[in-house]
């Protein structure tokens, strides 16, 4: 194995050789299986090969945050608004109508809080359960360089294995501790790991200076987080460079349940994400539709 003064950074990132997507439409699934693709092809829109997708599952961790103090009001009527739901089982089934019917990737990991060590998590959903919940997709973090980085990892191998048995794809999630550093070389290496161990999906962060390379590196979709809450403007605004810098899609929780207008809000990021809308269109659509409202 090479020394860790031996890793040079990556040279030659194909900028004007994308990926071949001639066998299938999302990055790097062309070879699963019919049902892996069937649920990928629910998570990502055919059409535009992208997704926006509404988290709630903050109170796993968090407990009642602003925003989700009442999911069954303040979440569930935003539910036909997105192209999938991120959340715990817990979350869904108190809170969520079935009959929405809404594409859920569903929260697998858990056992800590924000009053102890965030990585020190483990599967806490069982395969059955997410089988029988319908999820499409199944989501744990992974710590890298955390105190309990190896412990993170074998979560999501274990979703991973299990995930693959039943033609359910995985999403590795890159959780920060607050000692590390959120910049293009960690979450490049952070999602590497994750799809060089099976993951189908990743979810990660935007960050200002080499995004794209954190994408041209990983050989999967990269949905990017929303992170804190931001002005409207300023969450389109990243949303829009993520898309044009090769992001597959958004996974948003504060920045939609918390905006003015959540409604507008996921219009709005779904006017990104799928039609290719700027920023400033975007946000000026977000205004006219706050201002109906009010109205």
């Amino acid at each position: 194995m090479a020394d860790l003064d031996d890793i040079k950074d990556g040279k030659d990132w194909g900028q004007d050789r994308p990926a071949d997507t001639s066998r299938f439409y999302l990055k790097g699934a062309a070879h699963h299986d019919w049902g892996m693709k069937a649920r990928l092809a629910r998570v990502f829109n055919p059409d535009s090969g992208r997704t926006v997708m509404l988290a709630f599952d903050h109170g796993y961790f968090q407990g009642p945050t602003t925003g989700l103090e009442r999911m069954d009001l303040s979440i569930a009527p935003l539910a036909d608004h997105a192209d999938v739901l991120m959340c715990t089982r817990g979350g869904l089934r108190a809170t969520i109508p079935p009959e929405v019917n809404k594409p859920v990737v569903l929260r697998c990991s858990g056992g800590n809080s924000i009053l102890t060590e965030l990585s020190n998590e483990l599967v806490a959903v069982d395969i059955d359960d997410a089988i029988r919940l319908g999820a499409v997709a199944m989501a744990a973090q992974v710590y890298i360089g955390a105190e309990y980085e190896h412990k993170s990892i074998s979560n999501v191998v274990k979703l991973i294995d299990t995930g693959t048995r039943y033609g359910i794809p995985t999403m590795a999630v890159t959780g920060v501790g607050k000692d590390m550093v959120r910049d293009a070389r960690y979450f490049g290496l952070a999602t590497r790991i994750a799809a060089e161990i099976g993951a189908q999906f990743v979810k990660s962060y935007y960050v200002d200076e080499g995004f794209e390379k954190i994408v041209l590196g990983c050989p999967v979709p990269i949905v990017i987080a929303g992170g804190k809450k931001l002005p409207e403007r300023d969450a389109l605004e990243m949303a829009w460079r993520a898309i044009d810098q090769g992001a597959a899609g958004v996974d948003m929780g504060r920045n939609v349940f918390q905006s003015s207008d959540p409604v507008a809000m996921l219009k709005a990021l779904a006017a990104i994400v799928h039609k290719g809308e700027k920023a400033d269109r975007a946000y000026a659509m977000f205004r006219d539709l706050e201002q109906a409202k009010a109205a």
